[in-house]
């Protein structure tokens, strides 16, 4: 196994229109049928990341700023912004394309996280991340934090110990 992958090595993209069975009653996708579709990338840019049998462990965010009304054309864009142990975080961003001009605005955003396993679902190492952009060097910094701040609320860690929430505050 690798012991080192860029984010660009796992991105994942996902183009598809919105067709009339996946709106609600005001013409706009569900936002159960867009998580489903970022499941979807999601695990396969952990998969490319951890050549692995990967598993949705958590959703940690996602925030539905904009309307996807029916017709849309409607890209998700999934890439690893940190890896663990066996875990990886992946940071999506969802992509609305203007019907007339094609310009693409930034409409959604999520974090899920992936656990690689085995064949009878054990935890498997992953390979770690080397950020290149700005941007993977934020959200890079960012997943580890995130990381310490779900643990501390699980009660898997002592506050004390979260060394990345402790320098914030500092």
């Amino acid at each position: 196994m690798e012991s080192t992958k860029t984010p660009s090595e796992s991105r994942t993209i996902i183009t598809d229109i919105v067709l009339p069975s996946e709106t609600n009653p005001i013409g706009n996708m569900f936002g159960g049928e867009l998580l489903a579709r970022m499941d979807r990338a999601a695990s396969i840019a952990a998969r490319r990341h951890s050549r692995r049998i990967v598993v949705t462990a958590s959703v940690n965010h996602v925030a539905f700023n904009k309307m996807i009304p029916l017709g849309s054309v409607v890209t998700v864009e999934a890439k690893i912004s940190r890896a663990f142990k066996s875990s990886m975080e992946v940071y999506l961003d969802v992509w609305l394309e203007d019907r007339e001009s094609g310009i693409k605005t930034k409409a959604n955003e999520a974090i899920y996280t992936f656990v690689a396993v085995d064949e009878m679902g054990s935890p498997m190492p992953v390979p770690k991340i080397l950020p290149e952009s700005e941007l993977e060097k934020e959200r890079f910094e960012a997943a580890l934090r995130r990381k310490q701040l779900s643990l501390v609320l699980a009660g898997k860690m002592a506050p004390k110990e979260a060394t990345e929430l402790k320098a914030i505050f500092e």
